[in-house]
């Protein structure tokens, strides 16, 4: 009776295609859980559950959970293990896992199964350095048919459907997303997900929806029409959505930053039409999350201390948001995508819609103070309203501080630490020298090389020329012994 309701529960949420001919498992009902539908994406920490919950509010179907690395997840990371967790209105959970090894992955799956996930999906794009360097994330599209393997032993090892997603490759030129995505058909894969972009890309390009509606294609000429291809990148509105659902062929689309931007961009999918919020309306759904995260976090200081990890950083997102109604701007997406467009605050707004829209994380903090201590969506209100004619927000304006600027790659790193934004392999260059501190440095380097040649070693001092000289010491040192012994 279990096993019946939950295939019709999964059978009503998904598409027309018809059950695969490959496999009686319950892969082939999620696979199709996962057509024509919205899909939120694996968001690192943007994707918490209370967001999670607040896009279920608006009637999102299908959903996944942050990136979890599996070897943390199985020593026991408490964080890794809290993102197991799944919102009460999530009707379709995938668990996103991060690894590259059969066993480790079917031992991250049984943590799912138990957590209660519908499916798993294998991260096969994550760009950033802690990733890649351990063979993590989009550093698996390289070897495609290694990452079959993978895949494979994962999926034969699974009780759930196995999902994978995916870039066009690792660099502009090493684009493989065919190879990989028919070595992923024959492992077995419930579904694959494509963002239309490369792992060296970031958000830089807009993403080619061309290569991924190429992926299609060769999936219908091999006979595949049982696994979806799920397309991702650039949707910011409904229209731009079934948009590319329709050019592409794709069964379904999935929504990052555009669901950061605008939580109600699922209720814009399932109406097919836009909604426009007004300020207050938007303030209430932004109260509605600093609700959600006193539920799962808890309402003290504690929870406070937790939910700052993510409602602060939240607002970098909702400042983004620009109306953008169908019979404006649906010509304008077809040229470019409208999340691409540069974001121009205009010079005639309330004090109130400016301070919404400011991208100063200090404004971001005294947004969620205030929408944290609001008793009402009317307290909301009243207290942002006098935050944004206050002396202190007028401070941050004339002062200000380095907004985040242009989208970075969103970090998950493996230590138990919650994420943070981070550029790949940066740093935060220091002061420029001046020419006489650049002079000094110089001449102090010329007279250690020339100290360093009269000794009779080697310049430049290479690991080599240092095991040389370290050799030459201790044989100075053993001569040395060797003669005092002697004596």
């Amino acid at each position: 009776y279990l096993l019946v309701c939950y295939n019709v529960k999964i059978t009503k949420a998904l598409s027309n295609h018809p059950p695969s001919p490959l496999s009686s498992k319950p892969t082939s009902i999620i696979s199709q859980a996962l057509t024509g539908k919205m899909i939120l994406a694996p968001l690192t920490r943007g994707g918490n559950l209370p967001f999670r919950r607040l896009c279920a509010d608006f009637g999102m179907e299908t959903s996944l959970s942050e990136m979890i690395y599996a070897r943390s997840l199985l020593r026991g990371d408490s964080v890794e293990q809290a993102r197991l967790r799944r919102a009460p209105n999530e009707q379709t959970f995938g668990v996103q896992i991060a690894t590259n090894g059969v066993e480790e992955g079917r031992k991250a799956i049984q943590e799912a199964v138990l957590a209660g996930a519908d499916f798993v999906d294998l991260n096969c794009g994550c760009p950033i350095f802690e990733a890649t360097r351990r063979g993590l994330g989009s550093s698996l599209l390289r070897y495609p048919d290694k990452l079959g393997a993978l895949v494979k032993g994962m999926v034969d090892g699974s009780e759930i459907p196995v999902t994978v997603k995916i870039r066009l490759g690792c660099e502009v030129d090493s684009i493989n997303c065919s190879e990989v995505a028919r070595s992923l058909r024959e492992a077995g894969a419930a579904a694959i997900t494509i963002h239309g972009r490369t792992a060296q890309q970031g958000y830089s390009k807009p993403a080619d929806w061309d290569l991924i509606k190429q992926v299609v294609n060769e999936g219908k000429e091999e006979g595949r029409y049982n696994v979806p291809v799920i397309g991702n990148g650039d949707i910011l509105t409904h229209y731009e959505a079934r948009r590319r659902m329709k050019e592409s062929g794709v069964d379904s689309c999935m929504v990052g930053r555009g669901a950061l931007t605008k939580p109600w961009i699922f209720k814009e999918f399932n109406e097919n039409q836009c909604w426009l919020p007004d300020l207050q309306e938007r303030i209430a759904i932004y109260r509605t999350l600093a609700i959600h995260m006193k539920d799962h976090f808890g309402d003290d200081e504690m929870g406070r201390k937790k939910s700052w990890n993510f409602l602060p950083w939240h607002f970098e997102f909702f400042a983004r948001y620009t109306p953008y109604p169908e019979e404006t701007f649906s010509a304008q997406s077809n040229e470019r995508p409208l999340i691409q467009n540069r974001i121009a605050v205009p010079d005639d707004i309330s004090p109130l819609e400016s301070l919404m829209s400011n991208r100063c994380k200090d404004s971001h903090n005294l947004i969620a103070a205030a929408l944290w201590e609001s008793d009402s969506n009317a307290d909301a209100f009243s207290k942002l309203n006098k935050i944004a004619e206050g002396s202190e927000f007028l401070q941050i304006l004339v002062r200000g501080n380095d907004p985040s600027g242009e989208d970075e790659v969103l970090t998950n790193l493996p230590k138990g630490k919650a994420g943070k934004w981070e550029k790949r392999r940066g740093r935060n260059p220091g002061p420029k020298r001046t020419d006489e501190e650049i002079a000094a440095i110089r001449a102090k380097r010329a007279e250690k090389k020339a100290m360093i040649l009269a000794e009779g070693e080697f310049w430049p001092p290479s690991q080599e020329s240092r095991d040389y000289i370290r050799l030459k010491k201790v044989e100075a040192i053993k001569n040395s012994d060797r003669n005092t012994s002697n004596k």
